[in-house]
């Protein structure tokens, strides 16, 4: 499909005189393209994709009836069937204008159409196009970046697709590694629903999160009167998640006398509820999760070593924000229209320098972080456009050490062109409209920084 500079408009009429006015009304905002019967209008359309079109339905060689018009908005449709056609008819036509439109016809008008009305209904529709062109990119860019639930483009989160894929459908327990914020627990929930076991139940708990009194009958259950204040029974979180995922984060803080009996039933699939002497068999799956160096605490003596080789059979781990830069824009957007939807403003959109300051922000509180900012903004935002001081995010992060000024803000520069080259499938107005810069200057700083595109 050709790049035009202003949208396509086809305009399809037999009569002369009516094509040149309407080409005359149009042309400002749209490139028009003239037809003047079916096979020719239908050729164009195939040919331009036109943004709008519209049809006289009285057209050669039945120029009085509606047959000829009919027949080619029926074509028109089979080739895209949400195009937006406005038919024309007679005053005396109006029932088959009507049938257009129950037929798939965006609208009709009048012949002769009053010039004002015509503008507003043809941008009308050319507005209704667009916002359905971008929802089905959004849609399709969705379906690529993201997995069950987790978001993200960039090859280190393609890396972590991968490994759920594969791990899901083993009953193995998984140890997901990465600091907090990066989406563990989407991870752990994403395993679980690619499972053998989806429809079982997904049962979450921070070890570090309950006091260790309390922690082991939170995990194995009690039996009536085994302690003081116990005065009925208790089913624990590992037993609920029978039949499906149990989700231990921060498994790093779990007391080692209680490490001894997870790892019990890790071996046998059996638990003991706290004050019982009755085995009870469990099927329930460990997905663990930790911030922690674990490692490190093995050497320390805080954790054992027999219970991490249980429950670390498979290790993946959750890249930070900083190392997957390519995602943060995209993230973002997205956060903004899901909170945008919620607050029933959908015309909230992020200033150039509010997206140079996303950019270049480290992101030490990861996804978490930007989703907070990003609802923060479309809070506090004044009017339409969300600024950095909305984000919260002043100024950018200082050049790292070694780097000159102009060198940091190169590569800054050079990141951005290129993620949005990336977003925008090389095309270079599209990408300079997101940038805030004009097409010269875009072109500028491509031939400026090196930058390659894609199939140039």
């Amino acid at each position: 499909m050709n790049e035009h500079k202003k949208p396509v408009l086809l305009i399809v009429d037999d009569d002369e005189d009516i094509r040149t006015q309407l080409k005359w009304a149009l042309c400002d905002s749209h490139e028009v393209v003239l037809a003047e019967d079916r096979p020719s209008a239908t050729q164009a359309f195939r040919q331009h994709q036109p943004e709008v079109t519209l049809l006289d339905l009285g057209m050669p060689p039945m120029p009085a009836g509606p047959e000829e018009g009919m027949a080619a908005l029926s074509e028109m449709l089979a080739v895209r069937n949400r195009a937006k056609i406005i038919v024309l008819s007679g005053q005396s036509d109006r029932s088959n204008a009507l049938r257009a439109v129950n037929e798939g016809a965006y609208d009709f008008l009048v012949k002769p159409p009053e010039i004002d009305e015509l503008k507003v209904v043809v941008k009308r529709a050319s507005e209704m196009a667009r916002m359905e062109r971008e929802i089905a990119e959004m849609r399709h860019q969705l379906e690529g970046e993201s997995f069950e639930g987790m978001l993200g483009g960039s090859p280190q989160m393609q890396v972590v697709f991968d490994a759920i894929r594969k791990v899901a459908s083993s009953h193995a327990p998984v140890l997901l590694l990465g600091a907090s914020g990066t989406g563990k627990e989407m991870a752990a929930r994403a395993i679980h629903r690619k499972s053998s076991r989806p429809e079982g139940p997904f049962v979450a708990i921070n070890c570090g999160a309950i006091p260790e009194a309390l922690l082991e009958s939170e995990l194995f259950g009690h039996e009536k009167g085994s302690f003081t204040g116990a005065h009925m029974q208790r089913i624990g979180r590992i037993e609920t998640a029978s039949g499906g995922t149990l989700f231990l984060d921060e498994i790093g803080d779990l007391p080692l006398p209680l490490q001894v009996k997870l790892l019990r039933f890790l071996q046998e699939q059996k638990i003991e509820r706290v004050g019982g002497r009755k085995e009870i068999e469990v099927d329930t799956r460990i997905v663990a999760a930790t911030n922690a160096d674990l490692k490190r605490a093995l050497q320390e003596g805080k954790f054992r070593e027999d219970l991490y080789y249980r429950i670390a059979v498979v290790s993946i781990r959750i890249p930070p924000l900083r190392d997957r830069f390519s995602d943060v824009l995209f993230l973002a957007n997205h956060f903004l229209r899901r909170f945008c939807t919620e607050t029933g403003n959908d015309s909230v959109r992020f200033s150039p320098s509010a997206i140079k300051a996303l950019e270049a922000h480290t992101w030490p509180g990861n996804v978490r972080e930007l989703e907070n900012r990003v609802r923060r903004a479309v809070i506090m935002a004044e009017g339409n456009t969300v600024k950095p001081s909305d984000l919260e995010l002043g100024g950018h992060n200082a050049p790292a050490s070694g780097r000159s000024l102009k060198e940091a803000r190169e590569e800054l520069e050079r990141r951005m062109v290129e993620e949005s080259l990336r977003r925008h499938d090389g095309k270079i107005a599209p990408a300079a409209v997101e940038l805030g810069i004009s097409r010269p200057t875009f072109y500028e700083l491509i031939e400026r920084l090196g930058i390659k595109r894609a199939g140039a």
